[in-house]
């Protein structure tokens, strides 16, 4: 389900929005929908939001979520620095997968990506106690900025990253594996 927010000023309130309590997790760029729909099956006890901003990818993933029989996710189209600045309460988001973020890999533009300080912030502000970041790219440069980013956090610790079966890889994956390229994971859990 396409979710729209009364109002983009106010918080989110996580029940209203799945008519559930239950732990949430968000898929950060769902694109299409391969990984979401894996995870939000193997999770039915917890809720998933996916945020996009093309309204295009995400009726292709509410097509694929209805048709799974999925009633633990939906979808928001948004910028999702405004959706974590402005509409994520505090310690309310148990997990992050922020797969394949755009490297803006000119140097020029390497202010726009997604990992800075102030974002780590807003990591740490909306993450539960223990929730986790979990993040994949097969950018080199763009991974050896994030690690030290999150690293230099003493909120915080480097975990083992999350190893996924075929089925859950995006479609990004699948792309630059086809093209030989290494595919870099870390994850790190709130202290």
């Amino acid at each position: 389900m396409i979710y729209q927010p009364a109002n983009y000023l106010d918080p989110l309130d996580w029940r209203i929005l799945f008519g559930r309590e239950a732990p949430v997790e968000i898929d950060v760029g769902c694109g299409k929908g391969n990984f979401l729909t894996w995870v939000a099956g193997t999770k039915p006890e917890h809720n998933f939001l996916g945020v996009d901003r093309q309204l295009v990818r995400l009726r292709k993933v509410d097509k694929k979520v209805k048709r799974a029989g999925l009633t633990n996710v939906r979808l928001l189209r948004l910028e999702f620095t405004y959706l974590i600045e402005r509409l994520i309460p505090d310690a309310s988001v148990a997990a992050y997968y922020i797969f394949f973020p755009d490297p803006w890999p000119k140097r020029r533009h390497a202010a726009k990506r997604l990992f800075q300080p102030a974002f780590v912030e807003q990591l740490r502000r909306t993450l539960a106690a223990h929730g986790a970041v979990n993040v994949a790219t097969d950018n080199s440069p763009y991974f050896e900025q994030i690690v030290p980013l999150m690293t230099a956090s003493v909120h915080f610790n480097a975990e083992s990253p999350l190893s996924l079966p075929e089925e859950a890889r995006t479609e990004f994956e699948n792309i630059f594996l086809s093209k030989g390229d290494t595919i870099h994971r870390a994850r790190w859990r709130k202290k």
